[in-house]
This record gives structure tokens, C-alpha cells and sequence, in this order.
């Protein structure tokens, strides 16, 4: 089989076989049942509610607990109980059950490919890609884990006579807080992150991606990760915050979602709790495409609507506002509608569907009060805008992917995240004019650019203030980050350590140093 990446335009004929089999496996076997937390091993149950599809509301996806303060402590306290033994692994034991955890999770490929389809609307060859990513990032910090000898090294002797070693230790009980748009990769991402370093995890998945967090759960168990070291629980996450930021025997959260929810709970943690501990955020962005006159306009063409419009423009990495300079720009800009025209929207299980449903009624009500903000404000529909009702479509969250141009660069639209596939147009004079546009914003995630000037690049690369940047990259102006290649880091209000997953300094997150000295 063909090595699936988000840069991929298609599956290769034995993948898409998989995945057609995997769709009627799911559809059999798992939708509209009833799936439990799982807390030290044990199924729990709660109040349930249901979660319907937004391919078709008509499809109800599964039946899920309402976790609430009750089940947060008891998955705290199995998370407590199971430290004194996962933490005291040998790292050697946990690296080699990480591995057995990545082929558990090969072996699901194709089913869980399947579900995010259901689930959130995610199109075949995105869904594979995002297994692909997550198996590979367990088996890149696995490899990482062994090269670095479980980050135990030897140091220089302070006074004669001593042994000295620095040794990263873990540091106990983590919530690991996972979105709904990368559901395998995000939330095994943190859960990997947090394990392989013998910490112990407390998982809570969006309500609206609950049935892949089994799925992935399921592969960690049968890798050989202990009951009560990885735990389960869903709900609402605000019937049991007060455990998560209160509870003092919480080492550290992991959290990827919006800005406003990390950032109150990065500050109720460190009010809240005895001494200061690590929270590591990962909170989207508003991220910029700069597209030169020394652009290969072709390339940047497909790179934007790639960027822009892949998942419905419902990642973090997404671009979502497109800087062009000025002789250029209509020349661009009408290519660039041209292409975004051309994709296909529609039903992601479905063979050369570029773009799905938005995830919820929510975003399908935003997208259309967005569009309709941005024409008050003076800006122009270059394509898209409509939110798509005819026949079957009626019953999803279907939209057009949509290009603005004209809006005001000091209106919301150039500055909240909005997560839909709407993107925002502005022209530059000059490079030094493009950066500072690029830089104008509290956010710090990624950011791309097209220019066949090698100088024009480099003084990009060297003054732009985002975390991950990209130059020419056809598969995706700002998308696409890939674990061992590019490590996914936010600046600014992007992130909180500077240390982002996919690199190699990620693990150091979950992990404390202590100096040990030996006197012999």
C-alpha cells in the first residue's frame, strides 16, 4: 500500500478496498450503541447522551456517558494508583509496549479512518493520513525514547569521589483534553506524550469524537498499557473542571482546542493548585499564506485551497487569511476561485470528496452569520457563501468552501479563528508590508509562503513570528505537519512551552530533571 500523508491527493486502490470494508464494518458493528468510560479497567456508566452524524442527522453515531465530578475523581484516583507502578517501569518496557500499541492501532487503520468519517466528517484520504500520523508519531517518541537511553545521562563528577547522573523523571497524573477535528492524532498525541514517560493519563475526548478515543483506547490497552494508566471519560468537560484544575494530585494538564478554554484553564490551574505545574496548550491560530510576485502561481494556487479548505477549514493549522501582492493579486485571485470551485463538496465516505460537513449545527449557523458579517463590512464574495440545502445535503452541515475579498484587515474576520472553510483576501506592497500583516496577531501557529526568491523566503523564515513555516509547499501553504519532519508548535497564544508535538523536545512536557550524586 501507498504511504497515505495529508499531502496525498487519493488512497491507492488496496486502501480504498480497506476503507470501503471498514465503512460496512462500522455501520454493522458500531454505530448507534451504547460505549461506557473506562475507569481502572472497568466499564461505567452514566446518564447517556446520543451524538448523531453530520454527514446525516438521520445517522446516530453512538451513545456515550455523561461523565461527571463523581466518575473525574474515581478515573483521578485510578490514574493515582497506577503511577506507583507505570511510573517505576523501566523505560525500556514502556518504549517496547508503545510499540505494540502502534501496531494495535495499524491493525484498526481502516476502521477508525471509517468512524471519523461518521463522527466528524472527515473525507477517506484525510482520515487514513490522520491514523498514519498517529501510529507514527507513537513510533517516532518510542525510537526517540530509545536514543536517548530513557533521558537518563551520565554528568561530570562535582568533587572527587562522586557519581553524578541527570535523570527526567515523570511526574504523575495527567487530564489529557483532546478536539474533535484530529481526534486520533491530538488525543493519542498527549496520551502518548504523557505514558511513554511514565506518567499516567486521564483521558477526556470531545463529546463529539468520543467513539475514536474507544477506538484508540482499545489499541493502548491491547498494546499492553495497565488498567488505571490510561482512563476514559466523556462528557462535558465543565461538570468536572473543578478535579481537573483543583485536585492537587493533577500533575499537569494536555489541552488542544480554542483559545478561550485553554487559557482559562491554564489560569484556574495555576491559581488553583499548590505550586506552579505544567500545562501544555496547543490553541489554534489565524494563519497566513503570503503569496509574492515571485510566486509560482500555479503551485500557490493549490497550496491555499488546500490549506484553506481541506476538513472544511476546521484545523488549527488552516489558513484563513491570504496576504497577495498587489500586481499579482487579481491575476491570483481569480485563479485561486477558479480551483476552489472545482473541489468537490458532499459526503466524505464517498470516493474524490474534497470536503465534508462542518461539524455541528453551531458552526453551520456561524458560518452563514460570517459571511453575511463580512458583506456588511464592505467585503466582496470572490465564491462560496451559500450553506448547501438541497435534497440529502438538507440533513448535514454542508457548506461552500468561500473567499472574501475587500473586508476590512482590522474586521474580526482577519482576526478571531473561526474554523470554517471561509478565507479572507488582502493585498501587500512589499515584503517587509506582508510581515507585518502576517505578524499582526496575538496567534503564532502556522504560517506559509510562496516566492521562487530565495531572499524573500529567508527573510520570511527569519522574521516571522509562528511556530511552523512552510515555503512553496503545494500540498498545503500552512497544512500537513508530519511527526519526525515538522514538529507542530505554537508561539504566542498558539501554545504555552515552546516545545510542540511531532518534535523532539516534546516529551520534555511530561517530564522533571532530578540530579542524582553518588559518593563512593
Amino acid at each position: 500500500m501507498t504511504k497515505i500523508t495529508y499531502t496525498s491527493s487519493s488512497l491507492d486502490e488496496e486502501s480504498g478496498a480497506r476503507y470501503e470494508e471498514a465503512l460496512s464494518t462500522v455501520e454493522r458493528e458500531l454505530l448507534g450503541k451504547g460505549y461506557p468510560m473506562k475507569i481502572g479497567g472497568r466499564d461505567v456508566l452514566a446518564l447517556e447522551y446520543e451524538v448523531r452524524s453530520p454527514i446525516n442527522m438521520d445517522i446516530v453515531v453512538g451513545r456515550f456517558q455523561r461523565g461527571g465530578r463523581d466518575e473525574a475523581v474515581a478515573a483521578l484516583n485510578s490514574a493515582v494508583r497506577a503511577f506507583d507502578d507505570w511510573g517505576r517501569r523501566d523505560w525500556r518496557e514502556r518504549a517496547a509496549i508503545m510499540r505494540r500499541v502502534a501496531e494495535a492501532v495499524e491493525r484498526r487503520k481502516f476502521l477508525i479512518a471509517a468512524v471519523m468519517a461518521y463522527e466528524v466528517g472527515k473525507n477517506r484520504v484525510e482520515a487514513v493520513a490522520e491514523v498514519n500520523e498517529a501510529l507514527e508519531a507513537i513510533r517516532y517518541y518510542a525510537s526517540l525514547v530509545e536514543k536517548e537511553e530513557g533521558y537518563v545521562r551520565r554528568m561530570a563528577p562535582g568533587s572527587p569521589g562522586e557519581e553524578t547522573w541527570s535523570v527526567a523523571r515523570p511526574r504523575g497524573p495527567w487530564f489529557v483534553i483532546s478536539p474533535f477535528n484530529f481526534p486520533a492524532m491530538l488525543g493519542s498525541g498527549m496520551v502518548q506524550g504523557a505514558l511513554i514517560t511514565g506518567n499516567t493519563v486521564v483521558w477526556k475526548p470531545s463529546e463529539e469524537a468520543s467513539l475514536t478515543a474507544h477506538l484508540m483506547y482499545e489499541a493502548y490497552v491491547e498494546g499492553g498499557v495497565p488498567p488505571g494508566a490510561i482512563n476514559l471519560l466523556t462528557g462535558p468537560g465543565e461538570l468536572y473542571e473543578d478535579v481537573i484544575v483543583g485536585d492537587r494530585r493533577v500533575a499537569g494538564i494536555a489541552f488542544t482546542g480554542s483559545k478561550d478554554v485553554g487559557h482559562h484553564l491554564y489560569r484556574e490551574f495555576a491559581a488553583r493548585q499548590p505550586y506552579p505545574k505544567p500545562v501544555v496548550l496547543e490553541t489554534g491560530s489565524k494563519n497566513p499564506t503570503v503569496v509574492t510576485a515571485k510566486a509560482d502561481l500555479a503551485k500557490a494556487v493549490e497550496g491555499v485551497a488546500r490549506a484553506a479548505f481541506g476538513y472544511g477549514g476546521q484545523k488549527c493549522s488552516a489558513t484563513s487569511r491570504l496576504y497577495v501582492q498587489e500586481e499579482v493579486k487579481d491575476e491570483f485571485v481569480e485563479a485561486l476561485a477558479g480551483y476552489t470551485r472545482s473541489l468537490t463538496v458532499g459526503d466524505p465516505r464517498k470516493d474524490g470528496v474534497f470536503m465534508g460537513p462542518l461539524i455541528n449545527a453551531r458552526a453551520y449557523t456561524n458560518f452563514a452569520r460570517n459571511v453575511q458579517e463580512g458583506i456588511a463590512a464592505g467585503g466582496r464574495l470572490v465564491t462560496g457563501g451559500r450553506q448547501l440545502r438541497d435534497g440529502w445535503m438538507s440533513k448535514g452541515f454542508y457548506v461552500e468552501p468561500t473567499i472574501m475579498d475587500g473586508v476590512p484587515e482590522g474586521h474580526y474576520l482577519f482576526r478571531d479563528e473561526l474554523f470554517m472553510p471561509l478565507l479572507v483576501v488582502a493585498p501587500f506592497r512589499d515584503l517587509d508590508d506582508a510581515i507585518a500583516k502576517v505578524n499582526d496577531t496575538d496567534y503564532g501557529l502556522t504560517a506559509g509562503i510562496f516566492s521562487e526568491d530565495e531572499s524573500e523566503v529567508r527573510e520570511f523564515m527569519e522574521r516571522v513570528e509562528f511556530g511552523v513555516l512552510y515555503a512553496n509547499r503545494k500540498g498545503g501553504a500552512t497544512t500537513g505537519a508530519w511527526p519526525g519532519a515538522q514538529t507542530f508548535v505554537g508561539w504566542k497564544a498558539s501554545g504555552a512551552t515552546g516545545r510542540g508535538i511531532g518534535g523532539p523536545y516534546y516529551l520534555f512536557n511530561f517530564l522533571q530533571e532530578q540530579a542524582r550524586t553518588y559518593v563512593r
